[in-house]
Formats: C-alpha cells, sequence, structure tokens
C-alpha cells in the first residue's frame, strides 16, 4: 500500500513498507522549467527533516530539494542525474529523487495530503 504526502517546500513522499521515496512535485517542476541538471545525495547519508540534501538546476533557477522527514538515504535515483529532463515529463512517478529509511515512520503523518497541498498552493 503507498500512501502520497507534500511538504510547503513542494517535495512528495511516497511511503511504501517503511520506505519513502521523494521527488519534487509537478507544480515545483513547472515553476523551475526545463530541468538540467541534478545533484542528489550520496546513499548511506543521514538527514534531517528540513534539510538541504539535493540541488535541481534549470534554464531559469536553481533551487535546493530538502529532505521532507528524517532518515538514512537508501537509494538514488541516476536516472535523473543521465537524463534530468525526466523530471519534468514524469515528476511523480520516474522522475523521483531518492528514498528514505524512516527514523520515524509516524511523522509522515504529519505531512500533507493531497487536498491540503492543493489548498496551500491556492494561497501561496
Amino acid at each position: 500500500m503507498s500512501d502520497l504526502r507534500f511538504t510547503k517546500d513542494h517535495e512528495w513522499v511516497r511511503l511504501e513498507g517503511g520506505v519513502a521515496t521523494v521527488g519534487i512535485t509537478d507544480h515545483a517542476q513547472e515553476a523551475l522549467g526545463d530541468v538540467v541538471f541534478v545533484e542528489l545525495p550520496e546513499p548511506g547519508r543521514e538527514v534531517e527533516e528540513g534539510e538541504a540534501c539535493a540541488v535541481v538546476e534549470s534554464v531559469k533557477a536553481a533551487s535546493d530539494v530538502y529532505s521532507p522527514l528524517t532518515g538514512r538515504v537508501t537509494e538514488v535515483n541516476n536516472a535523473i542525474v543521465d537524463d534530468p529532463a525526466l523530471v519534468n515529463r514524469a515528476p511523480d512517478g520516474e522522475g523521483w529523487f531518492f528514498k528514505l529509511a524512516l527514523a520515524d515512520e509516524a511523522a509522515f503523518a504529519g505531512l500533507m495530503d493531497e487536498a491540503g497541498y492543493k489548498a496551500f498552493l491556492e494561497t501561496n
């Protein structure tokens, strides 16, 4: 079973079997424009909630990608390093950034659900 949540920094998080997959939202990739470069965290890195741990660069700007939760990076998506435009084509699918083994799985429930994220976008 998978569940999808969102952050105010426009990351999405999908929890499956205690592992959180993290990417940027469609809204974020649209705001960035054509993605031309991605830098990912090293597998094994311990990250804190809110910590900048990846970088995405587009023709318009460079932006940090923040860890939505505390945990250890277990896997990165090298496909987006080789083909950064994959982030634009499939931001909520094949364009994911990294996976985390969560320090506290219950913290996932504190992130916004889809309705909450849509409401957040309307007010910001």
